[in-house]
């Protein structure tokens, strides 16, 4: 079973450059066009020169998160600009909003249902007595 580890190794290595290189955008694609990257990594790939020059030099990588990196880009100022909702003002006072214009539709909805369902009541209330029912209004 040991043999096969180096085989299977280079298969999930070529693999993985292969996916990673086909979910990259052309934007961070260093070097050459992204198509031809894709060919180099599959007709290299049983070598490992194409996955580990896609990996070392054909996809601009970012720097870490935990560390480097300048003040404006540490996980603080990250921190910062991400608020989670339940402490946003902004997207509770939003929230707010939106209820209180959910409610005023509701009850507006509510108010036409009762209409109709008395205009109902009273046609049948009609029918039943034997009047002759009023047209149905639209």
């Amino acid at each position: 079973m040991l043999r096969y580890l180096p085989f299977l190794l280079v298969l999930a290595l070529w693999i993985y450059a292969f996916i990673d290189c086909l979910n990259t955008p052309e934007e961070e694609v260093r070097g050459l066009p992204k198509v031809v990257w894709v060919i180099i990594i599959l007709l290299f790939g049983e070598v490992l020169v194409g996955p580990v020059a896609w990996l070392v030099a054909g996809k601009a990588r970012r720097a870490p998160v935990g560390g480097g990196g300048t003040a404006a880009e540490s996980p603080r100022a990250r921190r910062a600009e991400w608020v989670a909702p339940d402490d946003n003002p902004e997207f509770l006072k939003s929230l707010k909003e939106n209820q209180e214009e959910d409610k005023k539709d509701d009850e507006a909805l509510l108010k036409d249902w009762e209409a109709d369902l008395r205009r109902r009541e009273e046609e049948l209330k009609r029918r039943e007595s034997g009047e002759d029912p009023q047209p149905p209004q639209t």
